[in-house]
């Protein structure tokens, strides 16, 4: 698990590199398609201000955030695109200044949270460092999305280690909320780092189940922005394997995902 400064700074820099693809945009390209479903470019970036507001809640007022989270989860397969679908009607001038101002308040916030206290979330509570986490996974695969309309190429980074490591936490939960029961064992998860210098260990070496791969593919697979078919991410042993066919980083339902590559055709 990261420290709370380190994560901090990367979701700061995380931020900031999808502020940079967005803020030049036209108010046609703000309405541009992205590869989620009904989702524009300023769905996605709405999806992250009204996240960040969720966030700030469940630190600075975790009653009120429970009693959101209550409303939310009544109606699980529609409030996220309900929320989306609210900051996608602003102007794209506003729903920016929005994001930003929201997602400074929170860094702020969350920077100055007690340590061991844990807050509220929409799965099992987590300490700040974990939400801070969170953030930075749904930042880069929101902002994945975007690039991915925009046909920019966005270099990996080895801020990836964040969502790796919300990625294997998250093993158990991704068979919870499909009502499978979790493996009994640990895995063993190695993964190459985008920089090429280092190999991300997870769990015992000497487990008889294995996740090898390179850490982009990996988190586009728990992230569930690429279908695994066409990701170079392997498993050694039946539990691991199933694992990586409903594999999720984010808490609520897990969606339909993405379609292989080709499939249409």
């Amino acid at each position: 698990m990261s420290d709370a400064t380190s994560v901090l700074d990367d979701l700061r820099e995380e931020s900031d590199e999808l502020d940079r693809v967005v803020s030049e945009l036209s108010e046609e390209q703000w309405a541009h398609a992205t590869p989620a479903p009904g989702w524009s470019i300023a769905h996605q970036i709405a999806h992250l201000a009204w996240t960040d507001r969720a966030a700030l809640l469940a630190v600075t007022d975790p009653e009120a955030f429970v009693k959101e989270a209550e409303k939310a989860l009544a109606a699980p397969d529609t409030f996220v695109d309900e929320g989306a679908e609210a900051g996608a009607a602003l102007p794209p001038a506003r729903l920016l200044a929005q994001w930003r101002a929201g997602r400074e308040e929170l860094r702020r916030a969350l920077r100055t949270a007690p340590a061991r206290t844990r807050f509220p979330w929409y799965g099992l509570p987590m300490p700040a460092t974990s939400l801070a986490t969170a953030r930075l996974m749904e930042t880069w695969a929101h902002g994945r999305d975007v690039t991915d309309a925009l046909r920019v190429t966005k270099p990996p980074t080895d801020r990836l280690r964040h969502v790796a490591w919300i990625g294997v936490r998250a093993r158990d939960f991704a068979f919870g909320v499909r009502g499978l029961g979790a493996p009994e064992e640990e895995f063993r998860v190695e993964l190459a780092a985008p920089s090429g210098d280092d190999v991300w260990a997870y769990g015992p070496e000497n487990a008889a189940q294995r996740v090898t791969g390179p850490a982009l593919d990996f988190c586009l697979l728990v992230t569930r922005r690429a279908h695994r078919a066409d990701l170079a991410v392997h498993a050694e042993g039946p539990d691991a394997d199933r694992w990586l066919d409903i594999a999720q980083a984010f808490a609520g339902p897990p969606g339909a995902g993405r379609e292989p590559k080709g499939a249409a055709g």
